[in-house]
């Protein structure tokens, strides 16, 4: 891949594909009641962080949530989790919206037709 040339300006992404970068990015993005259900139903041994592709404090969370000493920090990280849910799902939309982003851009720059 050649390096961009820093004096070339970017092609402008239109409002029809910024329209449908936003909405393939968001239909990509976890269901925010599966979520909450998961964090409700099995919070304590990290399932909802599993789903939300938080695989390491995933793995603590259910590491820990099979002690009963363990279940003292899992159950209220587990009641944290529930206000910061939302910005874990806009964070994946954001990478997924990034993404999404570079790859018109690419395909833009390779002179594909988009």
């Amino acid at each position: 891949m050649e390096p961009q040339d820093p004096g070339r300006e970017r092609m402008p992404i239109s409002y029809r594909q910024k329209m449908l970068i936003d909405f393939s990015a968001r239909s990509e993005a976890p269901d925010m009641a599966l979520a909450y259900a998961l964090c409700i139903g099995l919070g304590v041994f990290g399932a909802h962080r599993f789903y939300l592709g938080e695989r390491r404090t995933g793995i603590a969370m259910l590491v820990l949530g099979l002690t009963v000493a363990g279940l003292a920090v899992t159950l209220p990280w587990a009641v944290i989790d529930l206000v910061l849910i939302p910005g874990m799902i806009g964070r994946r939309v954001e990478e997924a919206r990034g993404r999404l982003t570079a790859e018109l851009r690419a395909r833009v720059e390779a002179g594909e037709e988009v």
